[in-house]
């Protein structure tokens, strides 16, 4: 998701309106669920997730890009965090593709009271949070996240917030800072509670897009880059590293995903391009049953975005036509006898009795640094029916810029560990079972901690049925012991 400016009287009006009626280290670690787990996917169903997914990754950019799921794999995820004093739990969807973390507030009238399946969604209230503030025009925050002063937004007036999409979704309404809470590693596969001031948006009124009862969470929490994001926020406060993993099980569902330093496994690491607005790393080649597909270099360096944006919040994997052609052709070579249909007018499907592993080529994506992403058969081919369809996706055709868009999502970031590190702005990955544990380091005393994938607990309002899940492990720096005061 990516922020839009503001240039709308109407909705400046809206906000307002909205900001009148309000106004009156240690690891740790979040649980985050599966959202469509306990549900039967479809390829429609799927198609419009990463449609505006895409969109929203790529607000201000004229390349609407249209695709689907498989009907096994992993598309979006929420994590249950608390939040106030006393703390109220909020189930919010984990984004890497946006940065401002926002949920719900009480007085919203076009918001649902539930979300899919039959969820009941939770609203802040912040009169009723002994910790929770509302955040003025004059404060920093405000002045960072809009860049500068906003017209009609000055000293003790409350900053309104606007996250708009490139759907056309939005949410809006104003700033308030209160307590986070989420749980601290205290040990091997061991819990504490601990909690963080954090500064994140509270909703007013959103878009119809965002008002469905099938897709409805209670809020985002944004793990983008930016200075704004949950992370960042507590990282400028000493409480953790700016790093964090995931790591998609796509074997059994669920996995996890980590801020902090993982130390094991070792994972090699590549630098993120400069000056983009997402993880986006540079590829240098592409190779075919272990043979290299005849490209140019400029088809690895040429376009608006440049390099792979690296998004697990996506089902498919999306590659520029010059790519996309040749990869295809290649692979389906192995099997010059298949009789290709096309499903709902763009899924290129086929019959196919035996191993695909043993009938089709494995895809190697290398990258700079000697790092590089190994893709078997089954994870790029998925069951459809009696058919086998191929996941690789054309992002080409639909857009004005022929270099297009790359984009790898779940079907080449499953059952590998992928580790983000923006103090040294590199990201790295591994092939790994993500159903068993990775090492965490504790930067006080140096020692590592074993933390694995967990299930939201029985009693919580989510069904067991529902309960894929994986967590958000955050490892916390105690600000005063690591910089050596008292």
């Amino acid at each position: 998701m990516v922020k839009f400016e503001l240039g709308h009287l109407l909705l400046f009006v809206l906000i307002l309106r909205i900001i009148g009626s309000a106004s009156g280290g240690i690891e740790g670690v979040i649980k985050v669920n599966y959202k469509f787990s306990g549900t039967e996917r479809t390829l429609s169903a799927l198609k419009a997730h990463d449609e505006k997914r895409h969109l929203r990754l790529l607000a201000g950019v004229d390349l609407p890009i249209g695709g689907t799921g498989r009907p096994d794999s992993v598309g979006l995820y929420y994590a249950k965090i608390g939040i106030g004093t006393p703390s109220n739990d909020y189930y919010v969807q984990v984004d890497t593709g946006s940065d401002i973390m926002w949920v719900n507030c009480i007085g919203c009238d076009q918001c649902p009271r539930r979300g899919y399946h039959g969820l009941e969604l939770a609203f802040y209230n912040r009169k009723d949070s002994l910790s929770g503030k509302l955040v003025s025009c004059g404060n920093q925050f405000c002045k960072d996240v809009n860049r500068g002063s906003v017209s009609g937004c000055y000293g003790n007036n409350s900053c309104y917030f606007s996250e708009n999409y490139g759907d056309g979704s939005y949410s809006m309404g104003y700033f308030v800072e209160d307590v986070v809470q989420y749980d601290q590693v205290s040990g091997d596969l061991q819990t504490n509670s601990t909690n963080g001031t954090v500064i994140f948006g509270c909703g007013g009124t959103q878009s119809i897009d965002l008002r469905s009862s099938d897709d409805a969470l209670d809020g985002v929490l944004g793990f983008g880059k930016s200075n704004s994001s949950m992370l960042s926020q507590l990282a400028s406060s000493g409480k953790v590293k700016k790093m964090f993993a995931h790591c998609l099980d796509g074997v059994n569902g669920g996995g996890i995903f980590a801020i902090g330093n993982v130390v094991k496994p070792k994972v090699t690491m590549t630098a993120l391009v400069p000056s983009q607005q997402h993880y986006n790393v540079n590829m240098t080649a592409v190779e075919v049953g272990y043979q290299l597909l005849n490209l140019s270099a400029e088809v690895f360096t040429n376009g608006v975005n440049k390099g792979v944006i690296i998004d697990s919040g996506t089902t498919l994997a999306y590659l520029p036509e010059v790519i996309y052609g040749p990869l295809v052709k290649k692979i389906l070579s192995w099997q010059p006898d298949l009789r290709l249909r096309t499903v709902h007018d763009e899924y290129t499907c086929f019959e196919y009795s035996g191993s695909v592993d043993d009938g089709f080529p494995q895809v190697n994506f290398h990258f700079e640094n000697s790092l590089s992403l190994r893709v078997r058969p089954h994870e790029y081919l998925f069951p459809f029916e009696d058919l086998f369809c191929i996941g690789w996706q054309n992002s080409g055709g639909l857009s004005r810029d022929k270099w297009n868009l790359t984009v790898f999502g779940d079907l080449v970031l499953s059952n590998k560990l992928v580790l983000y590190d923006l103090e040294k702005q590199a990201i790295g990955w591994t092939e790994y079972n993500c159903s068993s544990s990775i090492g965490l380091k504790d930067e006080i005393t140096g020692s590592v901690h074993l933390v694995g994938a967990h299930s939201l607990s029985d009693a919580s309002s989510l069904t067991a049925q529902m309960s894929l899940t994986f967590l958000l492990l955050v490892a916390l720096l105690h600000y005063s012991l690591f910089n050596g005061q008292s």
